[in-house]
C-alpha cells in the first residue's frame, strides 16, 4: 500500500509538471524587404486554471491567439505585435483571455 501511494503521488506530480509547460510565441525579426504587409488582425484565446492549479489550454494560449490572427488574414507572420490580457473568476476556475493584435505579413522568397 505504501508503494502504491508513492507511485500515485509521483504520477500526480509528474502530470502537474507536464501541465506547466508551454510553447513560446514565434518572435522572428524581419527586414522590411523580406515581407509585404497584408493588414491588421486580431485574435483571442482563453485558458483556464481549474481549482487554481490544473491548467486547461492555459500555457499555449499566446501561440493559439497569434496563429489565429495570422491565419485570419492568410499571412505567414506578424509584426508590430501587441498582447493584452484579461481574466475572469468563477467558483472553481480562473480564466485568462489573451488578445494578440498586429500587422500580418506575407514573407517573400528572398534568396
Amino acid at each position: 500500500m505504501k508503494y502504491l501511494s508513492k507511485v500515485v503521488a509521483v504520477t500526480l506530480f509528474g502530470l502537474a509538471l507536464a501541465g506547466c509547460t508551454g510553447t513560446p510565441m514565434n518572435t522572428q525579426h524581419y527586414e522590411s524587404s523580406q515581407y509585404t504587409v497584408i493588414g491588421h488582425s486580431e485574435a483571442t484565446a482563453t485558458g483556464l486554471l481549474l481549482f487554481g492549479m490544473i491548467p486547461i489550454q492555459q500555457n499555449n494560449r499566446f501561440v493559439r491567439a497569434q496563429n489565429a490572427a495570422i491565419k485570419a488574414k492568410g499571412g505567414d507572420a506578424m509584426i508590430n505585435t501587441q498582447v493584452q490580457e484579461n481574466w475572469f473568476w468563477a467558483w472553481v476556475l480562473t480564466g485568462y483571455t489573451t488578445t494578440i493584435s498586429g500587422d500580418v505579413v506575407k514573407l517573400k522568397n528572398v534568396q
